[in-house]
């Protein structure tokens, strides 16, 4: 199939598509957010805009679309956009919760003519992952295409084409086109593998197809975009940027062998370190602007954790909504203050500096009589972040400000870090970054920002603090690696261990020593109750600390016992 084909086209059709940053639960703000894209894509003269998976709830909108009340203010939205329909304007396919017969369906609804045209339910309803879409849904029918204005849309719904069997269906029934709304959430490569599973469904059909995906933070997920058209011959024919909002216009036209997309534009894609990078900037962006905070409050200790989630809070929010504090102790060195105020410095943040010694000393003072007959340990180190954690509280709780947590993931995993202290806060950047990653990406953000990104060009964070060895310099003289082993080592063993599942013996067998493999594992083990308490943050890997891994607190299952 060729647009060079000698026969002229028969018809034309422009589609808009619309990838946007819904926000869950807003429906009024939501349907603004349509009617804004409607008028922007009427002004360039689209026949259709086609919207995300359940734009009009937002998603995933989890137990919240169970509520009567939330259904019916759904579908009053949607009977009150498609009434507007009837201007002449363009048509919409918008995904929302739609009840039928008693039952709740995740639908994509043809608004068209003032009336709703037409009705297709997802029959794929995933509960792998971050998914749990069956105890909230009931799965459609095998669907048939929609008629609109002359030209059968196939409409399978984000999951439904992972699967040949419902794009087979539509295709066995007349489909020319697939229009497949999407919330699929960001995780490192998966465009690739978005790619590769709409290639597979235009090779089996025929069929080209347009994949539009939703963009922003909820909660821990965020959504990438990266929405693009395939024709049947497999071309790229539009790609649009990730990470960004966009409403796109693309350009079909039906010819004797079928209907084509003309060649728009197509966006480089952020990948790798790049897009990881790019997640934690959106995600905490979204979480903070749509939960309605004024800006967010950290602890900048002069190590790296800390630098890069102020860097990523600078970028997301702007230098003026971020405040950092360094909290220093008698065990905290020069090099650490030096290097706080540095990152302070290049990241035009707002800085204050607040001892601890005091209060740390009073703590130990008034426990002094309990503890008689005792010498120091951990506990007296856990004072110090506990401390920290409630004077970072204590400035959320007076200006409003959300604290930052900046634990990365493979302090998660080992349980090295301190409840009610350092993993105070409510949201963070970090937690789904091994450590090695944090090195990675404070590198990347030295020489590279992503495309919207509030801070400062350049490098931002010192040189020292890229070179120094990690400590929590909460004794003296203290390491990350008097506890840890070295963190390329750490790291290896944890992406085995969490991301793949590889039994203990299999990691023997790659040249890890088996007492450190039992030793990490046992702390991967013991640790699950402090990961139950700890933030949310941003999904960045295969499987992240909540929503994709989920393990009893308490379990005296040991692998090799």
């Amino acid at each position: 199939m060729s647009s060079t084909s000698s026969s002229a086209p028969a018809d034309q059709l422009l589609i808009a598509l619309a990838q946007l940053n819904p926000v869950v639960g807003d429906i009024a703000g939501n349907v603004q957010r349509v009617r804004e894209a409607r008028a922007l894509a009427g002004g360039q003269g689209a026949d259709l805009v086609v919207f995300t998976e359940l734009f009009l709830s937002g998603y995933p909108p989890e137990d919240l679309v169970l509520k009567p009340a939330f259904q019916t203010a759904c579908r009053r939205a949607v009977e009150e956009v498609a009434a507007e329909t009837a201007d002449g304007g363009p048509a919409l396919l918008l995904g929302a919760p739609w009840v039928e017969d008693g039952r709740l369906y995740n639908a994509a609804l043809l608004l068209d003519g003032g009336a709703v045209a037409g009705v297709r339910f997802k029959v794929d309803l995933p509960t792998y992952g971050v998914f749990d879409e069956k105890r909230l849904f009931t799965p459609g029918p095998m669907p048939g295409p929609m008629a609109f204005r002359g030209v059968r849309l196939g409409v399978p719904v984000c999951e439904d084409v992972w699967s040949p069997d419902v794009v087979e269906c539509l295709m066995e029934t007349g489909a020319e086109i697939l229009l497949i709304p999407n919330g699929s959430p960001y995780r490192r490569d998966v465009q690739d593998a978005r790619l590769n599973v709409a290639v597979a469904r235009v090779v089996e059909s025929g069929l080209p197809l347009a994949y539009v995906n939703a963009v922003g933070g909820q909660d821990e997920l965020v959504f990438d975009g990266g929405s693009f058209v395939l024709n049947a011959d497999r071309s790229l024919a539009v790609q649009l940027p990730n990470f960004q909002e966009r409403v796109r216009i693309t350009r079909w036209e039906r010819w004797a062998d079928g209907w084509r997309c003309e060649e728009g534009a197509r966006a480089p894609l952020l990948a790798g370190d790049e897009a990881d990078y790019a997640a934690c900037v959106l995600g905490l962006r979204d979480y903070v602007e749509k939960n309605g905070f004024p800006g967010v409050v950290l602890g900048l200790s002069g190590g790296i954790d800390s630098a890069l989630a102020a860097a990523m809070a600078v970028d997301a929010l702007g230098p003026d909504r971020v405040h950092g504090v360094m909290l220093p102790s008698r065990y905290t060195s020069p090099d650490s203050l030096a290097d706080a105020a540095g990152v302070a410095g290049t990241l035009g943040l707002r800085y204050d500096i607040l001892p601890i010694g005091q209060g740390v000393e009073a703590l130990e003072q008034g426990l002094a009589p309990l503890f008689a007959g005792r010498g120091r340990d951990v506990t007296e180190e856990n004072l110090q972040s506990r401390l920290r954690g409630t004077l970072l509280m204590a400035l959320s709780n007076k200006f409003g400000a959300m604290v930052v947590t900046t634990g990365n993931k493979s302090e998660m995993a080992t349980g090295y870090a301190t409840l009610y202290g350092d993993m105070n806060g409510g949201f963070n950047p970090l937690k789904d970054l091994y450590k090695t990653q944090v090195f990675r990406l404070s590198a990347l953000r030295n020489r590279w920002k992503p495309a919207g990104a509030l801070g400062p060009d350049g490098a931002v964070i010192p040189d020292n603090i890229l070179t120094k060895p990690p400590t929590a310099e909460l004794r003296e003289n203290q390491t990350d690696q008097d506890s840890l082993p070295p963190y390329e080592v750490l790291d290896a063993i944890l992406e085995r261990l969490v991301e793949r599942e590889t039994p203990l013996d299999a990691i023997v067998t790659e040249g890890f020593e088996p007492a450190l493999v039992a030793r990490v594992e046992r702390l991967l083990t013991l640790a699950e109750y402090k990961r139950r308490q700890a933030a949310p943050g941003v999904k960045v890997t295969a499987r992240n600390f909540g929503r994709d891994r989920r393990y009893p607190l308490t379990n005296r299952f040991r692998e090799g016992a």
